[in-house]
């Protein structure tokens, strides 16, 4: 997993806290990262219909989903994040040992699992459930 998932989670906290229009660059101040990073990441979920945005001095973000609604594997699939995976595979299908040759094969079905399990997790846990975890004061970003 890449911390676009994190990213994506925090923002769409935020901007549900905040309310209204944020800029890339109040986002990334919260989120501590950088802008450019932030517009990329909200690009997908503008594109699943989530974030709305507004051109301009006065542009930015905005929440455009009910926060009760929308859970984590929601977000995780509008990023396209695999949780669980190998970037690295032992043994080659061309060797004649039946471990050598199959082992990837069997780890990347149990990653697969394992994949899909996180996701079943996430899709228990709504935007606003995760909000409250937070225990912010009424108004305010805590």
């Amino acid at each position: 997993m890449n911390s676009d998932f994190s990213l994506a989670v925090h923002a769409l906290v935020l901007l549900h806290r905040k309310g209204g229009v944020q800029s890339s660059e109040a986002l990334a101040q919260n989120i501590c990262t950088n802008p450019v990073r932030v517009r990329r990441v909200l690009a997908r979920l503008k594109r699943a219909g989530w974030v709305a945005t507004r051109e301009g001095s006065e542009g930015g973000y905005r929440l455009n989903a009910d926060p009760a609604a929308l859970t984590l594997a929601d977000v995780a699939g509008a990023l396209d994040v695999r949780f669980v995976d190998a970037r690295w595979h032992s043994g080659r299908d061309d060797l004649p040992c039946l471990i050598a040759s199959g082992m990837a094969g069997v780890m990347d079905e149990l990653l697969d699992d394992l994949d899909a399990a996180c996701r079943e997790r996430l899709a228990q846990t709504t935007l606003a459930a995760l909000e409250q975890r937070l225990h912010l004061p009424q108004g305010g970003c805590g």
